[in-house]
């Protein structure tokens, strides 16, 4: 599982003019699947994002965890994350896993982070053109990849 974590001050993402979610401040979350992904790796990356000390304390420094600093998380999906460009210049994705598997996984990270969170959070549509628009605050973008925990 690949995922671009942005800290964001609002994000949201729509579909076919819809809004299907929402954040002010928080975390913007893109997740990519692949078919070698575990339960067990998508519990570790949910809370290795919930634990992330990347929001600012009383003092201005990345000290708190998002479910200390009261922000949301706003999770799309995006296959695109298991882009290869190794040859030539149209990006394979061949690593990305189909809906089959990436949907319920998807739909599991949903509820996970929920959890780990202690509130739901807001998402894309699994498999739509969806508009993603964002504000980086900071900017703070992370990149975990649970195929190598860095």
């Amino acid at each position: 599982m690949r995922a671009v974590i942005q800290r964001v001050s609002q994000a949201a993402v729509t579909v076919d003019g819809m809004t299907t979610g929402a954040i002010g401040p928080g975390l913007l979350v893109l997740l990519g699947v692949e078919d070698a992904d575990t339960p067990e790796e998508l519990v570790w990356l949910s809370g290795k994002i919930v634990g992330l000390r990347i929001f600012n304390d009383d003092r201005g420094v990345m000290n708190l965890p998002i479910r200390d600093s009261g922000g949301d998380i706003l999770l799309v999906s995006q296959f695109t994350l298991h882009a290869s460009t190794k040859k030539g210049n149209r990006p394979s994705y061949i690593r990305a896993s189909k809906a089959a598997f990436a949907e319920p996984m998807y739909e599991q990270m949903i509820r996970q982070l929920g959890a780990d969170l202690g509130r739901p959070v807001q998402t894309g549509r699994f498999g739509a053109d969806m508009q993603v628009s964002l504000v980086n605050d900071g900017p703070v973008t992370i990149f975990i990849d649970t195929k190598n925990k860095e």
